[in-house]
């Protein structure tokens, strides 16, 4: 069974982030880095550079719908008073797209780097990454430490090792991680939000909403996005290959993550050492910052503000 376009509520849902994207004073815009890659984000319509003095903001999201569905609580709160904000969808997330065969999250945060280059940001700006997102904004630190002020890793599994990718698996009663991120049934998709969400309702969603999510919010360029899932260079083996960033960093994370367990935020915040935050939110799964937007919210804003 599936719903008409018309009467599709993601298609509805989609209408009202866009809204509010807008009220928040963003516009969706569309550029191209490079001779390859065209990439779509939620900025300022026109900036001075000269005399706009907020601090920047990039907002990357992790693996599922695009930016708008992950970040609308975030832009709401930080946009346009608080931080100039940029908001992309991830290659080959939205209308974002390349014809590059590179499919590693190395190659993600190239892109973002590029985009924002482009973008003539040339202070620096603070990275804030959750899940794969996290992935890219990690990267994007250590190979720009002179471009990147402060990073948030909220629910990103940096530190993963093979065991723990067997682990979700596990978890998950899946036999191959594309079944567990790339849901093409209403099962599947039910057991992926039970893993993310702490939100007992979302088990009461019948089928045919299942379904209208994914053939919406899944199947477009779903064969790059199991590409992009076997292209993650983190987690190959059971040895880390993670080293510490020189910048700030504050790692936020749900006590009740299935996706990435919580002793994996302990983990990295003893990796990272000193300089690294930890903030644990409690009763909350793999999307803090949706499930738990106002406490995600207060904790970015007092660590990214706190020292200006």
């Amino acid at each position: 069974m599936s719903l008409s376009s018309y009467l599709s509520p993601t298609r509805l849902l989609e209408g009202y982030l866009r809204r509010c994207l807008t009220a928040a004073g963003l516009t969706s815009q569309t550029l191209s880095i490079d001779s390859e890659t065209t990439v779509h984000f939620w900025g300022p319509s026109s900036i001075d550079h000269s005399i706009d003095d907020r601090p920047v903001m990039l907002l990357l999201h992790g693996f599922g719908p695009s930016a708008m569905w992950q970040w609308r609580r975030q832009i709401q709160a930080f946009s346009p008073s608080v931080f100039r904000l940029y908001c992309p969808d991830l290659v080959f997330f939205g209308d974002s797209t390349t014809s590059s065969t590179n499919r590693s999250e190395v190659f993600q945060a190239e892109c973002m780097a590029k985009l924002m280059e482009k973008l003539g940001v040339e202070k620096k700006f603070n990275v804030v990454g959750t899940s794969y997102g996290g992935f890219v904004a990690y990267h994007m630190a250590k190979m720009w430490p002179e471009k990147v002020e402060k990073v948030v890793i909220a629910s990103s599994g940096i530190s993963m090792r093979k065991c723990d990718s067997e682990g979700l698996l596990q978890r998950s009663n899946c036999e191959c991680i594309e079944k567990v991120m790339l849901p093409s049934t209403a099962s599947e998709l039910r057991t992926l939000m039970g893993l993310a969400s702490s939100w007992k309702i979302l088990r009461m969603f019948p089928d045919a909403l299942w379904n209208d999510f994914i053939s919406n919010l899944y199947q477009k360029n779903r064969k790059e996005k199991i590409e992009l899932l076997k292209g993650v260079t983190l987690g190959r083996d059971e040895i880390l290959n993670i080293d510490p960033l020189s910048q700030e960093v504050l790692i936020v994370w749900g006590d009740k993550d299935q996706i990435f367990p919580v002793k994996m935020a302990y983990e990295l915040k003893e990796i990272f050492g000193d300089k690294t935050t930890l903030e644990i939110i409690e009763n909350t799964s793999h999307i803090p910052q949706i499930e738990c937007a106002q406490e995600f919210n207060k904790s970015v804003l007092a660590f990214l503000k706190g020292s200006q």
